[in-house]
């Protein structure tokens, strides 16, 4: 391949294989071509976007820091090719993958219908779900490593993002009954001074606004801690390791079995919106497009229960 053309999808397919297999020999054998070719191919691609994809040390092949970058572009441009084939020849069930980003309490407690019906539509589709988290959001959506994104934040301003807002989701304080805070009948922001607070360090946004809102009111709690997990969390804080802000969705079985008690707070009601974000030059593919569609029949319905 002459410096300077497309890169093609069969160098990328080439360069997928040895990726996958980390052997030329292997990867020769899976294409059912010869290893020369294969070699050919991939310092054709190489060449064609000035940096080496593979080390090359014996016999032994890894991957450069650039072609772990590849790798996950390549896997993208493949599967939508695959998924493009299946879509314009009218096959039943499109291959192709979706990686998408969503808070924890968010995929457990409003997702479940959006992920059954779209497996029920495409049951050849690799659909993976991933914590969200704000940090590297647009770069990712704007590669291409990341399709959609579910955040919970009342707005998000990004020229590369398009935004639909899917609802309001109602937050609560909690903490354990044999907590001290869960005892008082009223709390306004003043009753945390001191306060240690569990924190979902997953779930975007939503701490972020009660930090700001104690911080507006010059209160300091105490020392907080983070977690991953929200499972994680609420073990922590039914044993009164302090109180949490979380979805009152996230917190409803656990106060129902008197593991953890909503706290009666007398602030402003406590809600966060629901946003669905994807990239503005982002081409809303067949798998792509009936998520989305499912996600906003299903998590508006689920709150209008909540």
């Amino acid at each position: 391949m002459p410096k300077g053309t497309a890169m093609e999808l069969r160098d990328l397919k080439t360069f997928a294989a040895v990726a996958a297999s980390l052997s030329f020999n292997r990867a020769a054998q899976a294409l059912n071509t010869a290893q020369s070719t294969v070699s050919a191919r991939i310092a054709a691609l190489e060449e064609e976007l000035g940096v080496r994809l593979f080390d090359r040390l014996g016999r032994t092949v890894a991957l450069t820091e650039a072609g772990l970058r590849l790798q996950g572009f390549a896997r993208k441009m493949l599967d939508l090719e695959e998924e493009a084939r299946a879509w314009v020849a009218g096959a039943g069930h499109l291959g192709g993958s979706l990686t998408v980003r969503v808070p924890e309490s968010l995929c457990v407690h409003r997702m479940e219908g959006v992920i059954r019906r779209f497996r029920e539509r495409f049951p050849s589709a690799r659909l993976s779900l991933i914590s969200c988290a704000l940090d590297g959001l647009e770069e990712d959506l704007r590669q291409g490593v990341t399709d959609l994104a579910f955040v919970y934040m009342d707005q998000l301003v990004a020229g590369d993002l398009k935004v639909e807002l899917l609802g309001e989701e109602p937050l609560v304080l909690a903490a354990a009954p044999s907590h001290a805070l869960a005892r008082r009948r009223k709390l306004g922001p003043a009753s945390f001074q001191g306060v240690p607070l569990l924190l979902s360090k997953g779930d975007c946004s939503y701490r972020r606004m009660f930090e700001g809102l104690l911080t507006e009111h010059r209160v300091e709690p105490g020392t907080a801690l983070e977690f991953s997990s929200l499972a994680a969390l609420k073990v922590c804080l039914s044993q009164g390791l302090g109180v949490a802000i979380l979805p009152a969705v996230a917190a409803r079985e656990e106060c129902a079995r008197g593991l953890l008690r909503e706290l009666a707070w007398t602030g402003d009601p406590l809600a966060t919106g629901i946003l669905m974000v994807w990239h503005r030059a982002k081409w809303i593919s067949p798998l792509l497009g009936t998520f989305m569609d499912l996600t906003r029949e299903e998590i508006p319905q689920g709150l209008q229960g909540t």
